[in-house]
């Protein structure tokens, strides 16, 4: 597993599909379904560490593409605050 797109045609064995709308969120949607399967033991731990730092790594990218910055500097997102 190399990127988001291996985990999301992981996620499909498993019948999940994944398409929120919003690349930042499918992404965050992801990790909660590969922190569910890592529950449920139907991934090693080898797999689920392999997938949490690609996942982490695409979130922290789109972000910073798409200046949704909330997650890392503590502020609320431009979005977040646009509608407030």
């Amino acid at each position: 597993m190399k990127n988001f797109y291996d985990i999301l045609q992981y996620l499909k064995k498993y019948e999940i599909y994944i398409h929120v709308g919003h690349r930042l969120w499918d992404i965050e949607v992801a990790a909660l379904e590969v922190d569910n399967l890592y529950k449920a033991k139907v991934l090693s731990a080898s797999d689920y560490q392999t997938m949490k730092v690609i996942l982490a790594k695409e979130h922290k990218e789109e972000a910073e593409r798409s200046g949704d910055l909330g997650h890392y500097n503590g502020q609320k997102s431009s979005q977040a605050t646009s509608k407030a």
